[in-house]
């Protein structure tokens, strides 16, 4: 079976944001943080297993989070739908991820 992952355009920002971050320090790291496609795709696998995420101001109800594999302070929020999943941001854990959501 197909695994669909959409990406929302603020995901894609979140990513290339993520990644310049990530290059300041490394370069080879942050070309190891663009495979992130791969957690991704594990997600689209199995969308319903993941922890479920509600902020008291966000109207989207079935948000999801989990982490980026081997960039555990990378969160990647999703939604599940039909045959995958819809990934809606890609932040650092020590945002203030909440306020994103509003």
């Amino acid at each position: 079976m197909l695994r669909r992952v959409i990406r929302r355009p603020a995901a894609n920002r979140d990513l290339i944001e993520c990644f310049v971050y990530i290059a300041s320090d490394s370069e080879e790291s942050a070309t190891r943080f663009l495979r992130a496609e791969e957690t991704f795709l594990d997600l689209a696998g199995m969308p319903g297993m993941r922890i479920s995420t509600s902020f008291s101001d966000s109207e989207d109800r079935n948000l999801r989070r989990w982490r980026i594999r081997g960039f555990e302070n990378f969160l990647i929020f999703y939604r599940p739908i039909e045959d995958g999943i819809e990934v809606i941001r890609v932040l650092h854990g020590a945002r203030e991820i909440e306020r994103l959501f509003e």
